[in-house]
């Protein structure tokens, strides 16, 4: 329990003359405005406070180092900026644990007042920030000494001089957040750098609408090239919100195919959909610790509606499990409601991070999540393999990407869950692999945490029965997807689509017309290619006629490629006469001449050939490119050759980080680093369920390549997206 008696005292010392004043417990600086207009001896003017501690992401292995954040109640303080001010990253609210461990104290209480309470092996550790709207002006200053049932007030003399006070403190910095929203990313700075590079500029900002095509070569610059083709191919649009795009009918038919593709599977397995709402309480989305610490500072937050404050603010989901749980403990009373399998699609948000990449890292982006229930084990993790291989599928059979399935390590896992599984894709041209699709066992982790309980039916009829937590798995595939396939597939030219996920499959183009071209010669070339388009269309394939006249057989080549249409099919007059059509292949550029009497079985076939064609061309380029080391002196070469590497590993999480700054260190000195790049130091992408067996892991006699310790199976390490 909290000595508030000494603080009080101490506090007495440094210039404080009146007692603490009581009220009601209140969990809140709403519910505190409203405990103390009623209470009696209150200075004339004060001003209240918010306490807030956030923390770095950090290894385990590493001593926290939490920083306590003390501000005006009008301030909004963003950890970006703090992060800035303080030269630290990802900062995000720490949880219940480092309260109570560090500070001896829980949400609520806070106020600078636990610093005396924090043990002296944490205190040198610790940062402060103190608002210097807080040291200005005559305004007592409002704190709950320990306890949110009283409130002291001091003036800013004796807040700085008790932090002084505070044995072992050694970080105290005095911040100015009006000036907040300038510090992360000076903005003023950020838009002549852009009128510089009038290059740049013209690549991403304006891609697909000075030029028709693709000006940075995929072997030049790669995040320019991808911009430019998922721009220019009418993939996406550019919205006004930062990090925020506009999905077009072309990339939004893949994501259908994917959606009719994935939805019957998991249909089949039994499993049905669902909507919940997007908008879910701070105080439910506190509850997982363990598992929103690793969103927080990513969620948007809704705080006012018109111009009203709202009274809790609302987060907008980074995922659902917060959400949905509560009322899986509803819904789930017996055994005999299990198991219960359910799966929405929707967006999400995620808001915090630097450099959107169009489908790989943007601030809303759409996804499927499933949630399930079983009473066992067994059962939970079975699904979740299920699923992993319905991924799986949607990569190879609809994207033509090939992927390898695996686990995450400990570190890597899904925050909260007992198991994450996983596809990696690999992406040849960097030589980066990329996060495909995660399937999670959570174990009963959600479950104790949201009380979802049923009896159990093996206890002794009669007797009271014991309660037994559910197991839950859940899984995610996102738009992400799309990204992936473009960047494995499309080349100078522009997009390349595997046919399965094309809105167009066949573009067909009138060839051969001149003005010497009479209007019946013209008349019969397109009434041929409207013939052959309408044939095409009764087998399911879905063909288009481009029959504009005021564009050239050329420009619609062109036009076509660049958005990625798998087949073009060529007719001029010659055609006519030896009643053959052109056909040309996006992917290979191969010209074949095809009978109009056998195009109803022709095509379709050139489109299995294909789809199948492209994964085996992806598939050998990624076995070649996944090399076995066994030797930490030819790990670093291999990454910078463009491959993943399968290890010996140990599976410890501290050389997972030594892994990662090792790479790092050993690369950087050759190359430098460029931040819209992915990390240049090798993170573990999986433990692959596809173990080599030559040489095989022999227990207790292969060692890891990093430490040396006994390795326990191999995993696949690379730079990533």
């Amino acid at each position: 329990m909290a000595d508030t008696s000494a603080l009080v005292s101490k506090l007495s010392s440094l210039g404080l003359k009146d007692s603490p004043v009581e009220h009601v417990a209140v969990e809140n600086n709403e519910q505190w405005a409203e405990a103390l207009a009623t209470a009696s001896g209150l200075p004339s003017s004060y001003v209240l406070t918010k306490t807030l501690v956030f923390k770095p992401k950090q290894p385990k292995s590493e001593p926290i180092a939490p920083i306590v954040v003390v501000i005006k109640e009008t301030t909004t303080a963003s950890s970006k900026a703090i992060g800035t001010e303080l030269k630290l990253k990802d900062l995000r609210l720490a949880n219940e644990d480092v309260l109570k461990d560090v500070f001896q104290t829980a949400r609520g209480s806070v106020s600078p007042f636990a610093l005396g309470q924090v043990p002296q092996e944490h205190i040198g550790n610790v940062r402060v920030v103190i608002d210097k709207a807080l040291l200005t002006g005559d305004a007592q200053i409002a704190f709950h000494p320990l306890n949110s049932s009283q409130t002291v007030f001091v003036d800013s003399a004796a807040l700085k001089a008790y932090i002084a006070s505070v044995e072992g403190l050694q970080h105290v910095v005095e911040m100015d957040f009006t000036a907040e929203p300038a510090a992360p990313v000076p903005k003023p700075a950020a838009k002549p750098a852009a009128k510089k590079s009038s290059a740049a500029a013209k690549t991403e900002d304006t891609a697909g609408q000075n030029k028709l095509g693709i000006q940075t070569p995929k072997s030049a610059d790669f995040s320019e090239w991808y911009t430019e083709v998922v721009l220019k191919s009418e993939l996406l649009s550019r919205y006004d919100v930062s990090g925020c795009y506009i999905v077009r009918p072309r990339a939004y038919f893949v994501w259908q195919q994917i959606q009719e593709f994935f939805d019957a599977g998991i249909k089949g397995m039994g499993v049905k959909n669902c909507y919940f709402p997007m908008f879910v309480s701070s105080q439910v989305l506190e509850r997982e610790k363990d598992h929103i610490e690793g969103f927080a500072p990513e969620v948007a937050w809704v705080t006012r509606a018109g111009s009203k404050e709202l009274n809790e603010p609302l987060a907008i989901r980074p995922t659902s499990e917060t959400v949905m749980y509560p009322y899986f403990g509803d819904w789930i009373r017996s055994h005999r409601d299990l198991p219960l399998r359910l799966n929405q699609w929707c967006s999400v948000v995620r808001w915090e991070f630097k450099n959107p990449q169009p489908f790989l890292r943007t601030r809303e982006f759409l996804w499927q999540e499933g949630h399930c229930a079983y009473f066992g084990k067994e059962q939970a993790m079975r699904e979740t393999l299920e699923i992993l291989t319905l991924y799986r599928r949607v990569y190879e059979e609809l994207l033509a990407v090939p992927v390898i399935e695996g686990e995450k390590s400990e570190k890597e896992k899904f925050a909260g869950g007992v198991t994450t599984t996983t596809v990696e894709g690999f992406i040849p041209d960097t030589g980066r692999g990329i996060q495909g699709g995660t399937s999670h066992y959570l174990g009963q982790n959600f479950s104790k945490m949201f009380n979802v309980v049923v009896e159990d039916p093996a206890s002794e009829a009669g007797a009271e029965r014991a309660k037994l937590h559910v197991h839950q798995a859940s899984w995610g595939l996102s738009t992400r997807t799309i990204g992936v396939m473009v960047m494995l597939h499309s080349d100078d030219k522009g997009l390349v689509l595997p046919p399965r996920v094309a809105e167009t499959q066949v573009i067909i183009v009138p060839c051969g017309v001149n003005a010497k071209t009479t209007p019946e010669q013209r008349a019969a070339i397109n009434d041929a290619c409207l013939s052959v388009e309408a044939r095409l269309r009764s087998v399911g394939v879905r063909a288009e006629a481009d029959l504009r006249d005021d564009k050239t057989p050329a420009f619609k080549f062109n036009h076509w490629e660049l958005r990625g249409v798998p087949v073009r099919i060529e007719i001029g007059p010659k055609d006519l006469e030896s009643h053959k059509v052109t056909t040309v292949r996006r992917d290979t550029g191969a010209r074949d001449a095809v009978h109009t009497d056998a195009l109803e079985t022709t095509v379709p076939l050139m489109m299995v050939t294909m789809q199948a064609e492209m994964l085996a061309r992806a598939r050998k380029i990624m076995d070649e490119r996944v090399k076995i080391v066994l030797e930490w002196a030819d790990f670093v070469p291999a990454l910078n050759a463009k491959c993943l590497a399968l290890i010996p590993w140990c599976e410890r999480e501290v050389c997972e980080e030594q892994i990662k700054k090792r790479s790092t260190r050993d690369v950087m000195a050759d190359e430098p680093e460029n931040e819209r790049e992915p990390s240049m130091g090798a993170k573990s992408l999986c433990l692959p369920y596809k173990q080599p067996e030559n040489p095989p892991i022999v227990p207790g006699q292969t060692k890891c390549i990093q430490c040396g310790e006994d390795a326990k199976r191999y995993a696949l390490f690379g730079r990533s997206y």
